[in-house]
C-alpha cells in the first residue's frame, strides 16, 4: 500500500461520492498527534473545513492496492466530531449515474480498515490504538 497525499487543489479531481466511513477512534490524543503529524509531513490539508466539528481532512490517493472495478482508491484521514475518522471508497464505486454501489471487495472493508491502520502507525509514526 502505497498513499499520494492529494493537496487542496487537486481535491476537486480526486473527489468521489463513494467515500465512506471505515471508523471512527475516539480518542481526542490521537486526534492531536494525528494533525499536528499530518500537518508537519503535508502542510495544509486537501480540504479546509468552516465547522466545528471537522477541522482536518488528509485525502490519499492509494496505490498498489486492488479495488476493481473503481479505477482509483482514496482513503480520508480526518477529525469528526472529536474522533478521528477513516474513510475509504474502498468496495464502492459509482455507477453510470454515479450513484455509489458496492463491488465485490465490499466485504473485506474490515480487513482493508486493519491494513490501513497499520500502514499510517508505521508511515506516520503515530500510534493507532
Amino acid at each position: 500500500m502505497q498513499l499520494e497525499f492529494v493537496p487542496v487543489e487537486d481535491f476537486y479531481f480526486a473527489l468521489t461520492l463513494a467515500v465512506r466511513t471505515l471508523e471512527d477512534i475516539p480518542d481526542p490524543g490521537l486526534i492531536e498527534q494525528m494533525r499536528s503529524r499530518l500537518q508537519e509531513k503535508f502542510g495544509q490539508p486537501s480540504t479546509v473545513a468552516a465547522a466545528k466539528q471537522n477541522t482536518f481532512n488528509y485525502v490519499f490517493r492509494v496505490h498498489n492496492y486492488d479495488n476493481s472495478p473503481a479505477n482509483q482508491l482514496i482513503v480520508s484521514v480526518a477529525d469528526w466530531q472529536d474522533k478521528l475518522r477513516l474513510s475509504s471508497d474502498y468496495g464502492w464505486t459509482l455507477d453510470a449515474e454515479r450513484k455509489p454501489i458496492r463491488t465485490e471487495w465490499f466485504d473485506r472493508r474490515p480487513e482493508f480498515c486493519q491494513q490501513l491502520r497499520s500502514h499510517l502507525q508505521e508511515w506516520l509514526k503515530v500510534p493507532i490504538g
